[in-house]
């Protein structure tokens, strides 16, 4: 396993991060223990969660992932282990959790950090990551920025918590020991400089990390943010690095597979887009006629891309997670790769 410095802090992470999402829902507890025992034995000290997790989302299931994880954390020795954990805002925010917060203001983010800090039975997280913006930005398969959702139903400009208030809540949350860094999720271009901006107008604490989604199907971080993350040492975490399982073919192969698109209908629409389907059977035949399996194809790409700095993969089953980990020692040949670039530019980013 190689390790990497995740942006400016001084965590050094391993370039696979165990995903925790289907902790709770798909997964047990038994299940999800296995998983991140084995992640551990393979060299990975990185693990991701959320205080909404397992997904989809669900009143019944809201922060049992977190209660899994922190179930098996406690007998393990903290030091050793880099735990990020993300806090929901308001714009697609649920009722079940902490009540529908309103804002990402200092009392939904306190609120939050505890809850989190008691499930996951530990006394600090390492970073701590706004799970997405207070603002209004399109997320989640949205792709179009839309002012009119700037102004409520009189036509007058919706409020927000700013990001100094923001900024302000986290460096409190830092200072009492609580959060040893900070990042970003599902994060835009404009949020990302501003957060930085203001960080260093008013002596705030900078992010280290942005996390948002990247695979062949959503390459949309190449366009722009990679040179934000480049000039601004910006850590990189990678999310669905086979597009919900699209990337492993297992759609095309066999339409009767069971996973997320088809167990949870109407969830994740951005793979429900017109090209998923053509691009995914394109990049499998790649893979095979270079000896390759759509996994290994699809998770090596992200895994070596230049401004990744860690990958976070998930699985439902140990043979899955396996494959996953194991795909690390696949590298892709130059040939491999422009033919990957031409493919890119026929059906680019079916999957924003």
């Amino acid at each position: 396993m190689q390790y990497r410095q995740l942006g400016d802090s001084d965590l050094i992470v391993s370039a696979i991060c165990l995903g925790t999402m289907t902790f709770g829902d798909q997964n047990s507890e038994l299940e999800a223990h296995e998983q991140l025992n084995y992640a551990m034995a393979q060299g990975i000290n990185f693990i991701d969660t959320a205080e909404m997790y397992p997904v989809p989302p669900k009143a019944e299931t809201c922060t049992r992932t977190e209660s899994i994880l922190g179930n098996w954390l406690k007998n393990q020795p903290r030091d050793r282990i880099i735990l990020g954990t993300k806090a929901a805002g308001p714009r697609r925010a649920v009722s079940w959790i902490r009540g529908g917060p309103s804002a990402l203001d200092r009392a939904n983010i306190r609120a939050a950090i505890d809850g989190s800090l008691q499930r996951l039975q530990t006394d600090y997280i390492d970073i701590y990551q706004l799970h997405w913006p207070e603002r209004n930005v399109p997320m989640f398969g949205q792709y179009l920025f839309d002012p009119a959702q700037e102004l409520d139903s009189q036509g007058q400009a919706k409020e927000w918590v700013s990001i100094q208030n923001q900024l302000e809540t986290l460096s409190e949350l830092i200072q009492e020991g609580k959060v040893r860094y900070i990042g970003l999720s599902n994060e835009q271009p404009w949020g990302v400089m501003e957060f930085l901006r203001i960080a260093k107008q008013y002596n705030l604490p900078c992010i280290s990390s942005l996390q948002n989604g990247y695979s062949l199907l959503n390459r949309t971080m190449e366009l722009g943010m990679s040179e934000i993350i480049y000039r601004e040492n910006l850590g990189f975490l990678a999310y669905s690095p086979l597009a919900f399982g699209h990337l492993t073919a297992k759609y095309i192969d066999d339409t009767a597979t069971q996973g997320r698109a088809t167990l949870f209908k109407g969830y994740a629409q951005r793979y429900s887009k017109p090209n998923v389907r053509p691009a995914s059977a394109a990049y499998a035949k790649l893979a095979r006629a270079n000896g390759l399996t759509p996994t290994q194809l699809a998770l090596s790409f992200v895994y070596h891309r230049w401004f990744v700095t860690s990958t976070i993969i998930g699985a439902t089953s140990m043979l899955q997670l396996k494959e996953n980990i194991a795909a690390w020692e696949t590298k892709l040949s130059p040939e491999v790769m422009l033919e990957i670039e031409h493919l890119h530019l026929v059906m680019m980013n079916p999957a924003p």
